[in-house]
């Protein structure tokens, strides 16, 4: 595809001769913007390197040229005509990575191109360069027509051509051809909308003169992100097939192109560089239509000379909040290593690493579970646990005292007819029988057992989603001792459960067993007016003095059953805490199952792991960042001077 005549890139300069011959002469011709080469070259290399160096990875955004167009808008020839250098061609979607494209003027006559991709580098040269980039392309996005978001690096340096980086992606198409995801589309539009978001990327948008650019699809992406279009160029090719309205479509920019349009004539069949741009020239200068467009806007080195000193302003712009970027992102990074646990290198510090997560646990859960402070958990509410334990010790007291049992309209004065119709004897008379009371008490008893013993294991499964989420917050950066943590905080808690079940069910059997209270409230038979049912038989008399004892007594087993569970829950906490999970966490740490004991304490988790990891690499990455960024100011100031 290439021309093998040494050309190069030499721009032409309009002043020199009027025919195509003479326009071939000028092969030795100074490059465009040459003296704009050496300024903004150190700035240019610091971006590549920032680059190379996957800052980006990081959250900072690099100036970046990205070119996008419609599928078979002339994007690559564009990019040929730029880098004078062959790019594959052919049906359907050529590019299919992002093709980062750095060009590097060079003095020396033979050009050096290489291609880096997969954490390889390889050196090609121009007659090869289409095929190696196939190749590189299929070993990246494989052998199908699909696309991937992994880029490749292409490198020219070459006498003339202008210091550029550009990133090449695929053209926008809507209809898969054969060997194309379905979807293709949508994948496409996602990698570019992906490089033109960001506010320090320029969009150069090719546009073919054949069509209508309001339709172009690359407009209305670009226009999405750039509704301005102040980050946005247009390259207008393919001028020759379509002059006629070419200048008022340049003019009367109804798609807001905001850095301007360049119109260009790119090379045809086995045209090498040099002629095309004599033709290009020509045609511009002649052309009944074409020559009336400004000369500013026409031409392959118009459209370079843009580019540099678009590029230029973009880094030059950009590159003070790059520098805070870079030292924020290091600052932030030192700081959250830092915060991460020491890398535990002998058993005495783990040791004191494992007293001091115990400790730390331990006070955490005095203060939420015993004196009511939550300053570590402020906003997670189901963690102030003083509050939510006194809530349910509440509503447990509300479900006893709102029970059937606990109603006393409730069958008024059936139960204790019935009752002591079924205790009479030969007694005095007048006498409630104590086994009656007894009787009635145990069904009442009976009835509401199962309200104390859910209570006590719903508080405890509160208790140990409280217990279990300190643990494990101070034991995450350690898997081993988290792991033995988490057996031994189930284990204690499911122990204490237990005893607090069995001892509620012991208080149940208490209340259950016989009838007794010291307590001053109790007395009813003063408050009875037993003349006032004189008037009823004898048995309904005795049922209503029973049912008032019974009313008042009632009372006190409620209270029993609350106040005994608050002072037993309390003690419980503090056994937990003062000597329980400690004990039970030592024993299961060096017990068979955690295999090791404290030794184990060294090994991170691999969640951590990765984390120190990755921000060791972050750090290198930003430092030599910051290196990279110092030297080129460094090399600026120097220049200046």
């Amino acid at each position: 595809m290439g021309s093998t005549k040494h050309t190069d890139l030499a721009y032409i300069s309009e002043g020199e001769g009027s025919s195509l011959e003479q326009h071939i002469d000028v092969v030795d011709a100074a490059p465009i913007v040459s003296s704009y080469n050496d300024k903004i070259r150190p700035l240019l290399d610091a971006v590549d390197k920032l680059r190379s160096l996957m800052v980006m990875e990081e959250g900072i955004q690099l100036p970046t040229i990205v070119v996008v167009g419609d599928q078979s808008s002339g994007k690559s020839s564009v990019l040929e005509s730029l880098a004078g250098i062959s790019l594959p061609r052919g049906q359907g979607i050529c590019t299919r990575v992002p093709l980062i494209m750095r060009l590097q003027h060079h003095s020396s006559p033979e050009p050096e191109l290489s291609l880096e991709y997969n954490g390889r580098i390889e050196h090609t040269d121009e007659d090869n360069i289409s095929d190696d980039i196939v190749n590189a392309t299929n070993a990246i996005a494989g052998g199908d027509k699909g696309i991937s978001n992994t880029p490749l690096t292409l490198l020219v340096k070459k006498n003339g051509v202008p210091d550029l980086t550009m990133v090449d992606l695929p053209g926008i198409t809507r209809v898969p051809v054969h060997g194309q995801p379905e979807d293709i589309y949508d994948q496409i539009k996602d990698m570019i909308m992906e490089y033109i978001k960001p506010e320090e990327s320029i969009i150069l948008n090719v546009l073919s003169a054949t069509v209508d650019f309001t339709t172009c699809e690359s407009i209305r992406m670009s226009q999405t992100v750039d509704k301005s279009g102040d980050r946005t160029l247009a390259v207008v090719t393919k001028v020759d097939k379509a002059p006629e309205g070419l200048l008022e479509k340049v003019t009367a920019d109804d798609v807001s192109i905001g850095l301007g349009y360049v119109c260009v004539r790119n090379r045809i069949g086995d045209e090498t560089y040099a002629e095309a741009r004599a033709i290009s020239d020509q045609l511009f200068r002649s052309h009944p239509l074409l020559s009336k467009i400004d000369k500013s806007m026409v031409g392959i080195p118009v459209l370079a000379e843009k580019l540099v000193q678009i590029q230029a302003s973009c880094i030059a712009r950009n590159l003070p909040d790059i520098v805070k970027k870079i030292n924020d992102r290091l600052n932030s990074c030192l700081v959250e290593l830092n915060k991460m646990p020491k890398h535990l290198s002998s058993v005495a510090e783990a040791m004191t690493a494992f007293m001091q997560i115990i400790g730390s646990s331990k006070e955490s859960l005095r203060k939420i579970l015993v004196r009511g402070e939550f300053d570590e958990y402020p906003e997670d509410k189901r963690m102030h646990c003083t509050a939510r334990l006194y809530e349910m010790l509440n509503q447990y007291s509300d479900q006893l005292h709102k029970c059937d049992q606990s109603d006393p309209k409730s069958n008024f004065l059936v139960e204790e007819i019935k009752i002591l119709e079924e205790s009479k004897g030969i007694t005095l008379p007048n006498f409630v029988p104590r086994n009656a009371f007894l009787v009635i008490l145990q069904g009442k008893v009976k009835g509401i057992s199962s309200i104390p013993i859910g209570f006590v294991e719903e508080v405890w499964s509160y208790i140990q989603d409280v217990v279990m989420s300190v643990l494990m917050r101070n034991t995450e950066n350690y898997y081993q001792l988290q792991l033995c943590t988490r057996r031994a905080g189930h284990n204690v808690i499911s122990r204490m459960k237990e005893r607090s079940v069995e001892w509620m069910m012991e208080i149940v059997e208490m209340e259950n067993l016989t009838d007794y209270t010291c307590n001053p409230e109790y007395r009813v038979l003063g408050r009875l007016k037993v003349g006032d049912l004189r008037q009823y038989p004898h048995v309904l008399s005795q049922a209503f003095d029973l049912k008032m004892r019974m009313t008042a007594y009632w009372k006190v087993v409620l209270r029993r059953l609350v106040d005994c569970m608050a002072l037993h829950l309390q003690l419980s906490v503090s056994k937990l805490l003062n000597k329980e999970m400690e004990m039970e966490i030592v024993k299961e740490l060096m017990g068979p199952n955690c295999g090791g004991g404290i030794e184990k304490m060294l090994e991170e988790s691999p969640a951590v792991s990765v984390k120190r990891d990755k921000l060791v690499k972050s750090i290198k990455k930003l430092r030599d960042s910051k290196e990279v960024v110092a030297r080129m100011l460094d090399g600026i100031a120097t220049y200046g001077d």
